[in-house]
């Protein structure tokens, strides 16, 4: 493969609308939802249908105050593509390496695993790129060396669908890769990480290997609590019931019982019973950090709490080098 540096320059640019045409819109969403009647609105209320994120934002449940923040040195960027034979079609990724890195030596390892509709060019919370991203000061003091490395899993909820195998894809093929080059080859120096379906996925990547993965953070992770639950929500994200118990993180939660956990997500989240569910069946011996809090899914909830993904990430990781 041959490796290119690139940097993305997308920018995100939220909507402006003058308030009487949002109370005008949230209103006819309100009346949609009291024709559908009473199972409408409860499909409202839990983010199935569209309009809750925008009633939320109107009465102040999605903010969360802003951080700010500060960056070291920047390192490359590396971004290429290959073809998955666990996927069947041709993946892209990129891998941000720690400023300090030079060809021959080895270091830290974090998979960041998008979510829902993204790609490896997904926005971390902090940065449109993972070199940014792992170059992240906490406290003014530069994190261990760490790279982060995004990949494309399509839309089913990073498991096997068929056979479109994005887990498969991540531990077989992508990982050996990025070992090559001299991540995460050290035990105990591979972390997964990821948002909303990522943080799922992340999650369940822990889960079904516990020996490849040594510490997961989820923000915003999209949990259901039941198959009939996400069938309503998404036809897609699983193929069938025995589909989604197999891959249910809140039933497998026994194997993490030592592997550091990070999960957070705000109240107003339509998975927040799944996250809190999750975190209520881990063992009690999984060192977990958990932030349950205002905030909505994604969105400020997201970029309020990365720093802290990042920084349980890096300090399980690294403590593996030290």
């Amino acid at each position: 493969m041959d490796h290119g540096s690139t940097r993305s320059e997308r920018k995100t640019i939220e909507p402006q609308f003058p308030r009487r045409r949002i109370l005008k819109i949230g209103g006819g969403l309100l009346a949609g939802a009291a024709i559908a009647g009473v199972g409408g609105v409860e499909l409202v209320d839990h983010g199935v249908l569209p309009g809750q994120s925008l009633l939320n934002s109107l009465d102040g449940a999605c903010e969360v105050p802003a951080r700010r923040l500060s960056f070291g040195e920047v390192g490359r960027t590396l971004t290429d593509s290959f073809y998955s034979t666990r996927r069947h079609v041709t993946v892209s990724y990129s891998i941000g390496l720690p400023a300090s890195f030079l060809k021959g030596q080895r270091t830290s390892l974090a998979i960041f695993l998008h979510g829902e509709f993204a790609s490896h060019r997904a926005w971390l919370g902090v940065s449109d790129n993972p070199a940014q991203a792992a170059a992240l000061l906490q406290d003014g003091q530069p994190m261990a060396p760490m790279a982060i490395a995004t990949i494309d899993g399509g839309k089913h909820y990073w498991h096997a669908y068929g056979n479109d195998d994005p887990m498969a894809m991540v531990v077989d093929e992508f990982i050996p890769f990025c070992q090559s080059l001299g991540l995460g080859v050290e035990p105990g120096t591979v972390g997964v990480m990821g948002l909303s379906m990522g943080g799922y996925g992340a999650l369940l990547f822990a889960e079904k290997h516990p020996s490849v993965f040594s510490a997961a953070a989820a923000l915003s992770p999209g949990i259901w609590t039941s198959y009939r639950q996400a069938r309503a929500a998404n036809a897609v994200a699983y193929s069938s019931m025995s589909n989604f118990a197999r891959y249910d993180v809140v039933t497998h939660t026994p194997a993490l019982a030592r592997t550091p956990t990070f999960i957070a997500s705000g109240s107003h989240d339509p998975f927040y019973p799944g996250a809190q569910a999750f975190r209520a069946h881990l063992a009690t011996t999984t060192p977990v950090r958990a932030i349950f809090g205002p905030g909505c899914h994604g969105g400020q909830f997201y970029n309020a709490h990365m720093p802290a993904a990042l920084a349980f990430m890096n300090s399980h990781l690294s403590s593996s080098t030290s």
